[in-house]
């Protein structure tokens, strides 16, 4: 059996601390006991990715503003996707998850990072999103556990009333409001529809040979 290495740690603003482990080719990002990301099961990930940008298809040059990097599956399927003069802005809380992209996982990174069309922010999206205006046809927030989150109280403001209405005020109109949860939550799509978004959620599979366990995603379109 192999074994697992701890690589590397960081520490979450005001919160915990996260651990990179590599158990030979696969990696994973645990807080606590809780097993956040593993390199193994990207489907749900990619699909936040290529939902929406199927929703953009028709738009010429889309920007779009992804909430946390974590390990790049959301980034580099939508630039698998997206015309050259699209753009991306990445955000991405703890430095130490972008180093750890260039650094020990960089074969996993595959480059992304240094694509001409992303631009990475080190910084909370929340802030990202509070200065904006007009200025994405979409966001993509894979930010914690979704709307219940695991690792900061502060994400919590992300999925409020008034997240979403800074979120709405910073897409253009039509802009899409993708977020990935690790489950359901009836209370969050409710809180969508009544703060002017047009929302369900999709089921999607965690692994990309379509099989793990299910994760939730909404694309949630102002209106």
């Amino acid at each position: 059996m192999k074994v697992r290495e701890l690589v590397a740690t960081a520490e979450v603003p005001g919160g915990e601390q996260l651990r990179l482990f590599r158990r030979d080719r696969d990696y994973m990002i645990v807080l606590n006991r809780n097993e956040l990301m593993n390199s193994r099961m990207s489907g749900s990930e990619e699909q936040l990715a290529t939902l929406t940008c199927a929703r953009l298809k028709n738009r010429t040059n889309p920007r779009l503003l992804i909430g946390g990097y974590g390990m790049g599956f959301t980034l580099r399927a939508a630039l698998a996707v997206l015309p050259p003069g699209a753009s991306v802005v990445v955000a991405e809380l703890v430095p130490e998850i972008i180093a750890w992209a260039r650094g020990p996982m960089a074969e996993l990174t595959a480059g992304c990072l240094d694509d001409p069309r992303v631009t990475v922010v080190e910084g909370d999206v929340a802030a990202v999103i509070a200065t904006a205006r007009a200025s994405y046809d979409a966001i993509l927030l894979d930010v914690d556990n979704g709307p219940d989150g695991l690792t900061r109280a502060e994400n919590d403001g992300l999925y409020s009333a008034s997240g979403l209405a800074a979120a709405k005020a910073a897409l253009v109109r039509g802009g899409i409001l993708a977020v990935w949860s690790a489950a359901d939550d009836p209370a969050f799509t409710r809180r969508l529809n009544a703060n002017s978004f047009a929302a369900t959620p999709s089921k999607v599979r965690a692994r990309s040979n379509g099989k793990g366990a299910q994760h939730t995603i909404w694309l949630a379109e102002s209106v």
